[in-house]
């Protein structure tokens, strides 16, 4: 990779429920996909910064950080994904922006196979922060 080259890097957290389900947004562009809160860094942001920043824009509601569980490449998008476990600050109402078109709490089941590996080494942690290639 040559030092004038782009790359994307996002940050996407893990958010369960009280049954343990993971939440998972309806993207209202691209295929319509389901996936984890969260997007790609803006330039100067850390990937804390950019998880806090796009969970509040993404959802209308300011999480906390519990810990970051792995880093991924996903060829198709030629990019590293760092995923976080996270949890909301406090009790509220989700407002989905306009990127998204609903929200559901998915079982690992019902997730894609790339989700449900990340989601899987997220919520199986043992302080050892997982990589992968997808």
């Amino acid at each position: 990779m040559a030092f004038e080259d782009t790359y994307r890097l996002s940050a996407h957290a893990v958010i369960t429920n009280d049954a343990g389900e993971v939440l998972q947004l309806r993207a209202t562009y691209g295929d319509g996909s389901w996936g984890l809160p969260g997007g790609a860094l803006d330039p100067g942001e850390t990937v804390h910064e950019a998880l806090l920043r796009e969970c509040r824009e993404e959802l209308g509601r300011a999480v906390h950080i519990d810990y970051l569980s792995g880093v991924y490449y996903h060829r198709v998008y030629h990019s590293h994904a760092f995923i976080f476990r996270a949890h909301f600050a406090d009790s509220g109402e989700i407002v989905l922006s306009d990127e998204h078109s609903a929200m559901a709490f998915f079982t690992l089941e019902r997730l894609s196979p790339v989700q449900r590996q990340r989601v899987a080494d997220c919520l199986e942690f043992d302080g050892r922060v997982r990589s992968g290639k997808f």
